[in-house]
């Protein structure tokens, strides 16, 4: 549930009293499955709204329509808050939104939903990686426009090889990790769900479109490619999907025996791939992973003599061997004693 749907769905609530679910997606312009979707995470999330269901109910604050958001504790708002950070005021789509749910908390609350606001950053980018810049806005808008609406979209898209692809699917949801976006979809010809990198999108156009073709006849074709997406669930999908791509990642694994200085400093470089075997009072033995022996020794090599690895025996021999290349590259360039 994005944040600036969330708040404008507080808001709502709030102004109106009792709400249905139909309402809901007419004011937000999102689906009614969506919208009863949005409320139940609402109320899950410890937010006071209920549900009466039947004729005549509805969704409501506890306490009924307020002129701010008293029906919010210290505790929710500081949660709410500290959850959005600058993100909430940086993003010009957010910011107005941002703004009014500040006014709209209780006077003891704004102060402190203020500083949660303008001092709480979260930079998704690791030490020594660049700011994301690929991840153009307009893409990200056409896909959650095509979210919005259930629309078949027509994408083009760059694979790894650097060869381009055009395929037509249907976006079931978004994924943002470590500052990139992700988009999962159901492929139409062979009802596949596949992950792409919203930076290697090249376009995303409603399918059956062209410049050619009105848009009366565009709207219809879309509309009569949509796909029942109610059951997908984002979550669980992306978990398995990581999994997949973590298990890759780490094929190859190697044991070595390093000194325990140098443990949190591999664990950080490795990350996940990093687990500690054995530790005594001066050295320790832990696996490390790579995709690869030969990206495995180009990360364990820098360390010489620092560590010693144990296991594989082809990964002691990739080392040896760039032993060997480094010594020949450079031994004529040993200085002399005069020199020295």
């Amino acid at each position: 549930m994005r944040a600036d749907r969330l708040i404008a769905l507080i808001l709502f609530l709030q102004s109106r009293g009792k709400v249905t679910a139909a309402e809901v997606a007419v004011e937000l312009d999102i689906s009614i499955p969506t919208a009863r979707r949005d409320l139940e995470t609402l109320s899950a999330a410890g937010v006071p709204v209920y549900g009466q269901p039947g004729r005549g109910g509805g969704w409501q604050l506890v306490g009924g329509a307020r002129t701010n958001l008293t029906g919010l504790s210290e505790h929710e708002s500081k949660s709410l808050f500290w959850m959005l950070g600058t993100a909430g005021l940086s993003d010009p789509g957010t910011r107005a939104a941002t703004r009014k749910l500040v006014r709209a908390l209780p006077s003891t609350l704004q102060d402190e939903a203020e500083i949660l606001a303008t001092r709480i950053h979260y930079d998704h980018t690791t030490w020594g990686e660049l700011p994301r810049t690929a991840d153009r806005s307009e893409v990200l808008d056409a896909l959650r426009s095509a979210l919005v609406n259930r629309q078949t979209l027509r994408i083009s898209y760059t694979k790894r090889d650097s060869t381009s692809d055009e395929t037509t699917a249907q976006p079931l949801g978004l994924v943002a990790k470590a500052g990139t976006w992700y988009l999962i979809a159901r492929q139409q010809d062979d009802n596949s769900t596949r992950t792409y990198r919203i930076d290697r999108i090249g376009e995303a156009e409603p399918a059956g479109t062209s410049c050619e073709q009105s848009s009366d006849r565009a709207t219809t074709q879309a509309q009569s490619e949509t796909v029942d997406d109610d059951h997908f669930d984002l979550e669980a999908y992306w978990t398995a999907h990581v999994g997949e791509v973590e298990a890759l990642r780490s094929s190859v694994t190697a044991e070595i025996r390093c000194p325990n200085w140098a443990v949190p400093i591999l664990s950080t470089h490795f990350g996940r791939y990093f687990t500690v075997i054995d530790e005594s009072t001066e050295s320790t033995i832990a696996e490390v992973g790579a995709n690869l022996v030969v990206a495995l020794a180009e990360q364990l090599a820098g360390w010489g003599r620092t560590l010693e690895v144990l296991s594989p025996p082809e990964l002691r021999s990739e080392l040896a061997r760039i032993g060997a290349e480094l010594s020949d590259a450079y031994r004529e360039h040993t200085p002399t004693t005069d020199e020295r």
